[in-house]
């Protein structure tokens, strides 16, 4: 399956460790990780090699290549925020928004809140919880991954909540 992988380039980068255990889960399980440069650690001086244009050119073709968007989102940034509105607002497409429990009262509420039916809320204690996660939903055959929760092209004004998924250590 082709995954778009979201995480902060300008913000906060300090859940960088699990984001990396992220893509690398992933790509073991067969997904090609569209995005996988973002955690390196010369991802914002790499992105400011090419113009913004072109970033949000090679981004978007990304986006709309992705069968699912899955992201790290406790250092959440204007970047992330809209890449999930653009596909849960222009898409039938599934998003996998992460983010540690202890940060939960700094990301934003329209994170957090989302209730789109094509969104799973998965938070976190630790990296374990984030793989078994993962590899609950994501380890079947490449591009053949489904999540739980329906398909919906449009988010309707009595949608059913986006799943929030509470493994792990509370």
């Amino acid at each position: 399956m082709k995954v778009y992988f979201g995480f902060t380039v300008a913000g906060d980068r300090s859940t960088l460790d699990a984001a990396r255990r992220v893509v690398t889960l992933l790509e073991e399980l067969g997904h090609e990780v569209l995005t996988r440069h973002l955690v390196d650690d010369d991802a914002w001086e790499r992105d400011r090699l090419i113009s913004p244009q072109d970033v949000y050119r090679r981004d978007i073709a990304w986006l709309q290549q992705c069968e699912v968007l899955i992201a790290e989102v406790s250092g959440s940034s204007f970047g992330l925020g809209f890449e999930t509105g653009y596909l849960l607002g222009a898409t039938a497409k599934k998003v996998i928004l992460f983010y540690r429990r202890d940060l939960e009262k700094k990301i934003s509420l329209l994170i957090t809140g989302n209730t789109h039916p094509n969104c799973t809320l998965a938070p976190y204690s630790n990296v374990t919880d984030v793989e078994s996660f993962i590899t609950s939903n994501l380890s079947g055959e490449p591009g053949a991954a489904e999540l739980q929760s329906s398909s919906n092209s449009g988010m309707s004004a009595n949608a059913p909540p986006a799943k929030v998924v509470h493994g792990g250590s509370e």
